[in-house]
């Protein structure tokens, strides 16, 4: 092998000899370079002066020298090579500590999800109720923890985790401080001759002024403009004149259908809206309680303005109108007659979600809220009544995630989402306790399936700190499958409504169930066998528990 030390210092082999730049570049001379030349003898020169050692160096052309090649690559592709291995650690790196970050290794994680981040961004994925904008994370090869004695292993340290304890309900004082605004609409006192909650508000606009200019409801949604363009038409002639002001009846709900999503809350209120008796907001959920008054709309795009109270109390404007013309006829005001028209509102979040509170409220005590949304709603309304329809926990997983799920849906993805979370709530339940666990909103958006909303015995508890038993009905979907128009009965006496005629209860009862699993959803069938014994092991302590606090073993779902 031969070299050409005058150009090559790093001693390139004779097969590339002729791709060196300085050797063959324009000013090469194949009679001068003494490699061309063929010689086998090269001089070495430092500093354009040749010298002299104690021996010439000679290499000859040895082609079993052949491995020598290897170890003499080019700088160039060397650098290449080095360059590249580079970028490929540095992505496997960020692969790996994003798959921590999330919970989706296999591997324990270090980060446990507890309530600890204030960044809004975090939120930017569903949540939450009824909207499908629920978080989708990566999906993971979890085929190892499919059998199921590993992932009972899960369930185990969940379970031995769990304690139900009461929770200490703040004063008025510490509510008036977080929401004085809130409290400054809302009176303490509300119409003698009104079943339901309502008040009159002076109104200092003129005719010529939009009194719904500025709601957020109507800004953001284009299917409400049509209710807010009619409201607008007839604003001024429902207002009340008395001393050369204007008033205009304001009011709350009498009721509130609480929860669970996919537990038939929708044909529970298409059911009751019937009654002629019962109106409803504008807008079935409006979720302000629980989302917009913290600004969420959709929760992957962050937050936006916080929508204030008077938005909420417009969607009722319209069930108001009705209840002022009930107030103020011939025959109320002569014989005194007492309004009986109530008002119902059906955000089915409202029982369960309280993400948002780490971004508002401070105070945490082990990442447990200091306030809930009933808290609230119990300050201004201590004779609310709450109706909760509820379903075996197991299948409402399942169809919520037929009914959020976009893409891909299978019995084997969603036997896969559930194992994942599950792990994810194991990991908070080792460091948090239950409820600091249930209402975090990282692990709440991390996991892939929302198995915190069928914990309905945690919830129930936390409504029962501030409202008495019997402001409380709670129903189960299976019996109203069965039986509509026992539940129906139960539901009108609960809210102390009028007897019915035949015709208005065959109505009410007789009419088809809303908002059904979709044909495609059903082609996909039940659940695998293992996954629902998953399920039900780790619903199990906690339905266990629900039916000693309602005396009701139906609770227990055994025979579903």
């Amino acid at each position: 092998m031969r070299y050409c030390i005058n150009c090559c210092i790093h001693l390139l082999p004779y097969d590339l000899h002729r791709q060196c730049f300085r050797c063959r570049g324009p000013n090469h001379n194949n009679q001068k370079c003494p490699v061309c030349k063929g010689e086998n003898k090269i001089p070495l020169y430092t500093d354009s002066k040749q010298m002299k050692l104690l021996a010439v160096l000679e290499v000859r052309t040895d082609h079993r020298e052949s491995w020598n090649g290897f170890f003499c690559l080019r700088k160039g592709k060397l650098c290449s090579l080095i360059f590249g291995l580079i970028i490929m650690t540095l992505v496997m790196a960020s692969y790996i500590l994003t798959g921590a970050k999330h919970g989706l290794l296999l591997i324990p994680s270090p980060f446990h999800y507890g309530a600890f981040t204030s960044n809004p961004s975090l939120m930017d994925n569903e949540s939450l109720s009824d909207m499908k904008d629920h978080y989708q994370p990566s999906k993971m090869n979890i085929s190892y923890v499919k059998d199921y004695p590993s992932i009972k292993l899960i369930i185990d340290t969940i379970t031995s985790k769990i304690e139900f304890i009461t929770r200490e309900r703040p004063d008025l004082e510490e509510l008036r401080k977080q929401e004085p605004h809130m409290f400054s609409v809302i009176p303490n006192k509300f119409l003698p001759n009104s079943k339901n909650p309502c008040w009159y508000e002076e109104y200092r606009g003129n005719t010529t002024t939009d009194p719904y200019a500025t709601n957020s409801y109507a800004l953001y949604s284009k299917r409400f403009r049509t209710i807010f363009d009619y409201l607008r038409k007839v604003f001024w002639n429902h207002l009340y004149h008395y001393k050369d002001k204007h008033y205009r009846l304001r009011c709350l709900p009498h009721f509130y259908i609480i929860g669970q999503p996919k537990c038939g809350t929708t044909d529970l209120y298409d059911r009751l809206r019937l009654h002629p008796d019962v109106r409803f907001s504008a807008i079935k959920e409006p979720h302000w309680w629980t989302r917009k008054r913290f600004g969420i709309i959709r929760l992957r795009d962050g937050f936006h303005d916080r929508y204030p109270v008077e938005d909420y109390l417009d969607l009722f404007d319209l069930a108001a109108h009705q209840i002022q013309g009930v107030l103020q006829s011939e025959a109320a005001t002569e014989r005194g007659k007492m309004n009986n028209i109530i008002i119902g509102e059906a955000s089915a979040s409202t029982m369960w979600d309280n993400n948002a509170w780490i971004f508002f409220y401070d105070n945490s005590t082990e990442g447990e809220p200091p306030y809930l949304i009933q808290d609230f709603i119990h300050a201004f309304q201590p004779n609310a009544k709450l109706i909760i329809m509820l379903r075996d926990p197991v299948e409402r997983l399942y169809s919520d995630y037929l009914y959020f799920a976009s893409a891909n849906k299978s019995v084997e993805d969603f036997h896969e989402k559930v194992a994942e979370s599950l792990q994810l709530f194991e990991n908070c339940m080792l460091d948090y306790s239950l409820r600091a666990c249930v209402y975090n909103n990282t692990l709440n958006n991390a996991m892939p399936v929302r198995l915190q909303v069928g914990l309905y015995v945690v919830y129930l508890l936390d409504w029962l700190t501030v409202f008495d038993k019997d402001q409380v009905l709670v129903l189960r979907l299976e019996d109203h499958a069965s039986n509509v128009k026992y539940t129906m009965h139960m539901v009108f006496q609960f809210l102390d409504l009028g007897p019915l005629s035949e015709k208005q209860e065959a109505l009410i009862t007789k009419s088809p169930a809303s908002n059904t699993r979709r044909p495609e959803d059903k082609s996909l069938g039940p659940m695998l066998p293992t996954t629902k014994a998953i399920l039900r092991d780790f619903y199990r302590p906690f339905n266990t528990k629900l039916a000693q606090v309602l005396f009701d073993d139906a609770f227990l779902w055994k025979r579903t």
